[in-house]
């Protein structure tokens, strides 16, 4: 597969993103139905979380199990600072970012806060996923390549829902804010696949999957505190399994195809 058709490839799978970001101009709804949905998206997120502390195992691992010393020393610390600027990093991204450009402080809702935050850590983990899709190309995996890039588009439609869980039933999000969210959540898709071809690191691997885990650890915890109220924990709980086993079973399509 060469450059042009890999990277075209990269961008479909980053952009199907898209796919569920509509569902976001729903309104209408009960605040229960919201806590529900919106915690559909936690789900989704923590098990994305899950799902990149085992891809950042694997490397470190690997190094310690090889007696590589000094490769571990070296990714572990990548693991910890990544991981620290991931998660104190989007509290400064939303505090002096976000809401410096939506009016004044605590003016704007704090759902769009919560949108723009999840795009961006998501944006992080879907960078890894275009590196690996553009290695397997660069190595000539050309069959791996094909399945990522099917695998990761179908896993990308569902985090497009992550994203716009928080605001289904309240303010309508505009298409130009949907727009800009699935470009900061699928665009480093499109940008890892290019990369990815032409270079291969895993320290680069583990720098950016340990960015996106510090990030939805603060992110996953700001829908808690949005959504859990007292008379809405059933639907956080029942919201929170069914975002789970979502994320899970697509996640098994890729294990099935051999990815």
């Amino acid at each position: 597969m060469g450059f042009p058709q890999t990277v075209l490839l990269g961008a479909i799978a980053g952009f199907t993103i898209y796919l569920g970001l509509p569902l976001g101009r729903i309104k209408g709804m009960s605040e229960k139905v919201r806590s529900f949905l919106s915690m559909i998206s936690a789900g989704i997120l923590l098990f994305l979380f899950i799902d990149i502390f085992k891809q950042l195992s694997e490397p470190i691992e690997a190094a310690l199990t090889q007696h590589s010393f000094g490769e571990f020393a070296l990714l572990l610390a990548i693991l910890v600072v990544g991981f620290g600027v991931g998660l104190i990093g989007l509290i400064g991204f939303e505090k002096f970012f976000i809401r410096s450009h939506s009016g004044a402080a605590g003016e704007a809702p704090s759902t769009t806060r919560l949108a723009l935050m999840i795009a961006t850590g998501i944006g992080l983990h879907n960078f890894s996923e275009g590196l690996a899709i553009g290695q397997s190309a660069g190595r000539g995996a050309i069959a791996l390549a094909v399945i990522l890039i099917i695998g990761f588009g179908l896993h990308n439609a569902t985090e497009g829902f992550g994203i716009v869980g928080p605001l289904m039933g309240g303010d309508q999000p505009t298409w130009k804010f949907l727009g800009l969210a699935g470009l900061i959540g699928g665009g480093p898709t499109f940008l890892g696949t290019v990369l990815g071809y032409f270079f291969v690191s895993d320290a680069m691997s583990v720098l950016f999957l340990s960015l996106a885990a510090g990030a939805l650890v603060y992110i996953v915890g700001e829908l808690f505190h949005v959504n859990r109220r007292p008379g809405t924990r059933f639907q956080v709980g029942w919201g929170l399994l069914l975002g789970f086993m979502l994320a899970y079973i697509t996640d098994l399509v890729l294990v099935f195809a051999g990815a």
